[in-house]
């Protein structure tokens, strides 16, 4: 499984992420908030399917790594 996600993506990412549990724990969100955690983990392993299925690699190089 190589890295497609870049070192800005992977902060908006998980940023992003725990915005939105915050929101469902502590606001209108409720139970949707769980839908965070697909952004914290795509962030913290540094890996999109998304981005595998449309050819897009935010890393900046060809391979990978």
């Amino acid at each position: 499984m190589a890295t497609n996600v870049g070192s800005l993506d992977r902060l908006l990412r998980i940023a992003a992420g725990a915005i939105l549990l915050l929101l469902g724990a502590f606001g209108p969100l409720g139970w949707w908030g769980l839908i965070g955690l697909a952004p914290i983990a795509t962030g913290l392993l540094r890996w999109c399917p998304a981005y595998t299925l449309i050819g897009v690699n935010t890393c900046g190089t060809a391979s990978g790594t």
